[in-house]
Parts: structure tokens; C-alpha cells; sequence
């Protein structure tokens, strides 16, 4: 995928659960009417290899998707020895409308886990802006044996959420992680993790919390 690629297809049937407004005196206002645009500056790493993952933004403000097609770690049986972790680093471009700032309160992940007996994995994933200090990861743990779809959901509470700065242009940051362990498994047998699907890509959601920013 090309770096600088513009993004902007709307997805808001996926997005019911987005992140609700509430009254301004509370912190939270209304996601602004203009819509925002999210490019694409880089996409590193062995989990999103090139023209593997793609960015769209809900018509409404209040989300944006990523979807990967290639994202699979594995250990086990004729797996390649450096297979069992794959990473995917996101650095975003983020233009929002003039006066308002945002944050992320939550993100939805999703994928499949076929864990042997005695397997492990983790899903881990980390956000920050530019200039900023690498937030902790939050991490999600699976054991085998497992054999079905997974869902992880990372949240914020409002006093925690870290905006980004008003009125300076500064990308954002999203690293993920797959890791599978073969534990006391069979060695001959296959244990993965995926953020993909054989019948159709799967979507990473993140949900945006919005507020003013304060009149300079």
C-alpha cells in the first residue's frame, strides 16, 4: 500500500457500537459535522505486508476501521521458526476538522484462534502520538485447546483518554501483535492466530472520543 494513500470510504453499518456523544459539560460534544481524513503514512511489519491493510472512516465521525487480509502467526508442525509472532505498525495521518481534538476510547479486534492442547497466544496492541512516550501494551491472553472466533476489546476511561494535541499536526501510532506458543503441545501439530479469514478480511474497529478544544 502506497504511503500517503487517501482512505475515506464510510463503513457505518459496522459501527452501532460507536462511542455515544453526551453533553459537553461532561467532557464528551458531538463528533464534528465535517468529516475527517486519515492517510496512511506508513504500514510496517510482518503481520501487514504490502497492499495487506487499508483504513476507512465511518460516515459519522465517531470510528475508523482497519482491515488486514494477511495477519496469521503460527508454531507447530512445518511452521517457519520465526512465523509463531507477527507485528503490524500503523503510523496515521489524521486530519480533523479546525477547533476539535480526539482521542481513543476503545478498539474492537477480532480474529480466529486454533490452539492445540498446551498452546497459548496473545493478542497485544499499543497507542500513542508522535512525540509521545510508548503507552503500556494491553495484552489478551488465549489457551488451547481453542478452536473458534476471538474478540478483544481494549478501553479507556475518559480521565485516561490521551488526546491529541490541539492545533499541531502530530501522527498516530497503532502497534499490534500476535504471539502463539506451542507450550507442551505436539510438536507435529499446527497451533495459529489470525486478524484475517479465509472467507473474507476482518476489521480492526477503533472508536473516537471528540471534545473543543480551548479558544488560543
Amino acid at each position: 500500500m502506497a504511503a500517503g494513500l487517501l482512505l475515506s470510504s464510510a463503513i457505518g453499518a459496522l459501527l452501532a457500537t460507536a462511542v455515544p456523544a453526551q453533553d459537553p459539560s461532561s467532557g464528551f460534544v458531538d463528533p464534528p459535522p465535517d468529516r475527517i481524513v486519515i492517510k496512511v503514512a506508513t504500514v510496517n511489519g510482518s503481520g501487514c505486508p504490502q497492499g495487506t491493510a487499508a483504513v476507512a472512516v465511518s460516515a459519522d465521525n465517531t470510528a475508523f476501521t482497519v482491515t488486514y487480509s494477511d495477519y496469521l502467526a503460527q508454531v507447530g508442525g512445518t511452521s517457519d521458526p520465526t512465523a509463531f509472532r507477527k507485528n503490524c505498525q500503523l503510523n496515521l495521518i489524521v486530519h480533523v476538522p479546525q477547533g476539535f481534538t480526539y482521542a481513543i476510547a476503545s478498539a474492537d479486534y477480532r480474529g480466529f484462534a486454533a490452539l492445540q492442547p498446551g498452546a497459548s497466544s496473545v493478542q497485544r496492541a499499543s497507542y500513542y502520538f508522535q512525540g509521545s512516550p510508548n503507552t503500556a501494551y494491553r495484552s489478551h491472553p488465549f489457551s488451547g485447546p481453542y478452536n473458534d472466533n476471538w474478540q478483544a476489546t481494549d478501553t479507556t476511561d475518559w480521565a485516561q483518554l490521551v488526546w491529541a494535541p490541539c492545533g499541531v499536526q502530530r501522527n498516530f501510532n497503532i502497534n499490534t501483535e500476535l504471539r502463539v506458543n506451542a507450550g507442551s503441545s505436539d510438536p507435529a501439530k499446527t497451533s495459529f492466530m489470525t486478524m484475517d479469514s479465509t472467507d473474507g478480511d476482518i476489521s480492526t474497529i477503533y472508536h473516537l472520543a471528540w471534545k473543543e478544544c480551548p479558544d488560543t
